[in-house]
């Protein structure tokens, strides 16, 4: 239900204490509150982040290129505690001004390429890599209304449904209620359109599932809000297979765990360097290298 003793002010104000499970990192201003230097590794690509929906999109993306043999595609992921702030660094706003993960320096360029919001990230590998991309003007296209279908969709998943359903401090009927709709409208776009095809763009895997799965695979799946009984996500049984098939490539199941501090120790790397790190530095090796 709404809250019927609110009446919005003639001039809002900033209330610091009302907002939740993020209210100490959200503000109605942009730009830096602190200085921080961003580290920098030994790859051309160097990309600041978090295992988030959004971040996992990036890291899919990286080592899908790098299975394919693109060795210019070696990346340092660092970690960025959003939690701690760390995006409000100075740094990471020179990269981006948005203060939001993902972002990357291109360092392969001079002077280095600042690349921000998730979407655009994932067009940048793809055309700089010609991988990913359909080069056929139809299919392209196709490739692109997803993505960006995404990206305007994504914020009603996330900052809708998410916030309300699962993190606001109080749970209201008419916020649920609207964006759990929108969100079963969006997962019932995607199962009839996967009805007719095995990709968003057709017969081959893109860069638009790349940006869709780490959202929606994670619903129909029940990974995200623990909110799988509540949107009745067995229903959408393309959204299902397709987010299987995505699942079992082992690219994917690698970028997955790159910057993720939650869930199963193996399933966590912290901070990604090297190809070797996920045999050596998952969160639970470097759990039995402390207590040994």
């Amino acid at each position: 239900m709404s809250d019927p003793t609110y009446t919005p002010p003639a001039v809002w104000t900033w209330d610091q204490e009302n907002g939740g499970a993020f209210a100490h990192i959200n503000r109605p201003v942009a730009g830096a509150t602190h200085d921080k230097t961003l580290p920098r590794g030994k790859h051309p690509l160097q990309l600041y982040s978090l295992g988030t929906p959004n971040g996992v999109k990036v890291t899919v993306l990286l080592e899908e290129l790098l299975a394919l043999g693109f060795e210019g595609a070696e990346y340092d992921a660092h970690l960025i505690q959003i939690d701690a702030g760390d995006q409000f660094g100075s740094d990471f706003v020179g990269i981006n001004p948005n203060s939001k993960i993902p972002a990357l320096l291109d360092y392969s360029c001079k002077p280095a390429i600042r690349v921000f919001e998730s979407g655009s990230i994932l067009l940048y590998l793809a055309e700089k890599f010609n991988a990913f991309l359909p080069t056929d003007l139809a299919k392209r296209t196709e490739c692109l209304s997803w993505l960006f279908w995404q990206m305007g969709s994504g914020p009603f998943v996330g900052g809708g449904f998410g916030h309300f359903y699962a993190y606001a401090p109080e749970k209201y009927e008419y916020p649920i209620n609207r964006y759990t709709m929108e969100v079963k409208r969006q997962l019932d776009v995607l199962d009839r359109d996967l009805a007719e095809k095995p990709y968003l763009s057709g017969e081959d895997y893109t860069i638009a599932d790349i940006a869709c799965w780490p959202w929606y695979g994670a619903l129909v799946k029940n990974r995200a809000y623990d909110a799988g009984e509540f949107l009745s996500v067995q229903t959408y049984k393309n959204v299902i297979r397709w987010a299987d098939d995505i699942a079992r490539r082992p690219a994917v199941k690698r970028g997955r765990m790159v910057n993720r501090t939650w869930g199963e120790p193996e399933t966590q790397l912290h901070e990604r360097h090297d190809a070797s790190d996920f045999d050596l530095k998952t969160q639970d090796k470097i759990l039995g290298q402390d207590e040994s």
